[in-house]
């Protein structure tokens, strides 16, 4: 532990003295009203955090705007997409059911929080109404909504996220056939990894596998 490490909130109040914003408190409601909706259906992406016996995840989540359906103003419903099978999301639901998620909307400055707990079902009617492209997902992510509210523009706005212009030129960062070859290549029982076959053939590969 350093001399200036932060152990007490009488530390953390003397770092940030000033009074919480009024706004901040009376954004936040214990459902989803309209205007909560309307964010939720322009979404095509959010983060979802969960808790687990290995310890915490942060999983992202995303499809064509209006995919987290509002069910009522205290539920929401989320098709379970086709992913890496790693499941370490629901594993950690049937664990420990909270959850946290944070929506964004391309564009948008505010992003929306979304606090709750959350089920796994895989009702056939259920699942039935998130086919897509013929397919349905395994199971749908069912959330008791506990609490809602947006998250002010900073953020967004410092990291001028949806600037174009700030778009990362790709051959400046490592690529995913990239980071698998390096990291196979220390584990001499792992046969050579051919990272630049797995980047020629990713993009087709998601493309045939999105659903």
């Amino acid at each position: 532990m350093t001399a200036h490490a932060i152990t007490s909130l009488d530390q953390l109040a003397a770092l940030y003295p000033n009074p919480v914003a009024p706004a901040s408190i009376h954004k936040e409601i214990d459902h989803v009203d309209a205007n909560y909706a309307a964010l939720i259906a322009a979404s095509p992406f959010f983060v979802l955090a969960t808790n687990g016996p290995e310890g915490l995840d942060c999983s992202p989540r995303g499809d064509q705007p209006g995919f987290v359906t509002v069910r009522d103003a205290k539920t929401l419903l989320i098709p379970d997409r086709k992913g890496n099978n790693r499941l370490d999301s629901l594993k950690n639901i049937l664990f420990d059911p909270r959850i946290g998620m944070l929506f964004l909307i391309p564009g948008y400055g505010e992003t929306l929080r979304v606090n709750g707990v959350a089920t796994l079902s895989d009702d056939p009617e259920l699942c039935g109404r998130f086919a897509m492209a013929g397919k349905l997902p395994a199971c749908v992510i069912v959330v008791t909504v506990e609490s809602v509210y947006f998250q002010c523009s900073r953020a967004i706005v410092r990291a001028e996220l949806w600037n174009a212009a700030r778009h990362v030129d790709k051959p400046s960062v490592p690529s995913a056939g990239t980071i698998l070859r390096d990291i196979t290549a220390r584990h001499a029982a792992i046969e050579t990894f051919d990272g630049e076959a797995y980047d020629k053939a990713l993009p087709e590969r998601v493309r045939a596998t999105l659903y």
